[in-house]
């Protein structure tokens, strides 16, 4: 079984153009339900957000395995409404300081509105040479609003939240430019395994969902983790690519295959699990690059889980993760798939064993 190409470029457009800060997921949860729904049994859910649609196998005691993506985005809070009518507001997640002047973000109201407004930027007629980069929380969000009531009038309030206002874009052949693809990415991936193995007959119970506030910490990963029991578990996340200038080192290059991470700052892959992905790859011809990151995912907080979880990652890289755009490949995202498909297909209960203990 195969997914047309139109299927899964709309899936991006949707899920990348979707409004999802961390702690404000409910959009993308409500569409991830709805596309699951039809290859799930049922869903589980747990206290802060996060939720998992279940492919029960027909094996009694069977294993579980989890499949682990986040919703959220990186954003913003608003924390001051000015008299002039202006935003002020704090970030939700790890931004640069120094790319925002200039940009439009979207604002969701009270009322469920999107409001698009322009972060303020001083013209350069106006410049004393003496200004730098702007901390976070000095820059203006223009609605076009006057004043405070026609802010409030708007249904905008302290508290409401902010993302880039970035529509998904095809670039070229293969390239595309969205914001969210971290980590989007592994929201569509999860609909589409589940879709690629609506006919297989598994022998371990798969739980494939997504996790809330991954950005502002890894927050949402151990409820899920303790909640599911996983005997083992899939990260399936967005990392950052830094091939601008060609290839440096094992930091991600567009365009060479699906991420295995062998190290971050928050897990190492165990490597009964690397060869396990290692040899899938190579048997099925998969592209595939090892990948370090001093950063982590939401597997940092999983693998340490109840009494641990072997956790692997598999993922993709981006450019300008973090920003209003994100650029990547969408033959990137298929090898990732394909790789995730073939690491669960082929998963039985003895693999699973191998992989918990050895």
């Amino acid at each position: 079984m195969n997914i047309d190409y139109d299927k899964t470029v709309n899936r991006i457009k949707t899920l990348t153009e979707l409004h999802g800060a961390p702690g404000f997921e409910d959009d993308i949860k409500n569409y991830l339900i709805e596309e699951m729904k039809p290859y799930v049994d049922d869903f589980v859910y747990n206290r802060m957000g996060g939720f998992y649609g279940v492919k029960r196998s027909k094996t009694k005691k069977a294993k579980k395995v989890m499949v682990a993506a986040h919703m959220d985005e990186i954003g913003f809070m608003i924390t001051n409404i000015t008299e002039q009518g202006m935003l002020q507001f704090t970030n939700l997640g790890g931004v640069a300081t120094d790319i925002w002047q200039g940009q439009r973000l979207k604002v969701k109201s009270r009322n469920n509105e999107l409001i698009i407004g322009v972060v303020a930027n001083i013209p350069k007629h106006f410049r004393t040479g003496a200004e730098g980069a702007p901390k976070i929380e000095d820059l203006l969000l223009d609605i076009g609003c006057e004043n405070k009531n026609e802010v409030l009038e708007r249904g905008i309030q302290i508290g409401d939240t902010i993302v880039p206002d970035t529509s998904f874009i095809q670039l070229s052949e293969h390239r595309f430019a969205s914001k969210a693809w971290d980590n989007r990415y592994g929201c569509l991936i999860g609909i589409e395994l589940l879709e690629l193995l609506k006919d297989v007959e598994l022998e371990f119970d798969l739980y494939v969902g997504a996790n809330v506030q991954e950005e502002v910490g890894l927050r949402g990963a151990r409820a899920s983790a303790e909640l599911i029991d996983p005997d083992i578990a899939f990260v399936v996340d967005c990392s950052p690519a830094n091939d601008m200038k060609g290839k440096q080192n094992l930091s991600g290059e567009l365009g060479a295959g699906t991420l295995i991470r062998i190290k971050d700052g928050t897990m190492l892959l165990k490597p009964t699990f690397r060869d396990y992905l290692l040899n899938i790859a190579n048997e099925k011809d998969i592209n595939y690059q090892y990948y370090i990151s001093p950063g982590g995912t939401d597997g940092g907080e999983i693998h340490k889980a109840n009494i641990g979880i072997p956790t692997a990652v598999i993922g993709v890289c981006a450019r300008y993760i973090h920003s209003t755009d994100s650029v990547f490949d969408i033959r990137d995202y298929y090898a990732a798939r394909h790789l995730l498909f073939e690491s669960t297909k082929q998963l039985n209960e003895q693999q699973i064993e191998i992989l918990q203990y050895k």
